[in-house]
C-alpha cells in the first residue's frame, strides 16, 4: 500500500467520523425545544431539555477534535499533492 491509499484512506474515514458526530448531534438537537419553561407544572419538559442540553455539551468537544483532525488531514492530502507538482516542475 503506498503512502496515497494510506493518506486517502485516513481522509475518508476522519470524514466518515466526522459525519457520525455530526448525525449523532443533529439528532439530538432534533429533540431540543426553544421554549420558556414558567410554570412548575411543566418540571419534567424542563428536566428533559436539560438532559439533552448535556449531551449537546458532551459531544462538541469530540465535533471540534473531529473537525481539527479533517482540517490537519485536508492540509496534508492538499500539501502532498502540491509538493507532487512542485517535483514535476524541477
Amino acid at each position: 500500500m503506498g503512502i496515497v491509499s494510506i493518506m486517502w484512506s485516513v481522509w475518508g474515514a476522519l470524514v466518515a467520523l466526522l459525519i457520525l458526530i455530526k448525525l449523532y448531534q443533529a439528532g439530538l438537537v432534533r429533540d431540543e425545544d426553544d421554549q420558556i419553561i414558567l410554570d412548575d407544572s411543566f418540571n419534567h419538559v424542563r428536566n428533559e431539555q436539560a438532559q439533552i442540553m448535556a449531551k449537546i455539551h458532551r459531544v462538541e468537544p469530540m465535533l471540534r477534535v473531529s473537525m481539527a483532525l479533517v482540517g490537519a488531514a485536508t492540509i496534508w492530502v492538499i500539501g502532498y499533492y502540491v509538493q507532487d507538482v512542485l517535483k514535476q516542475f524541477k
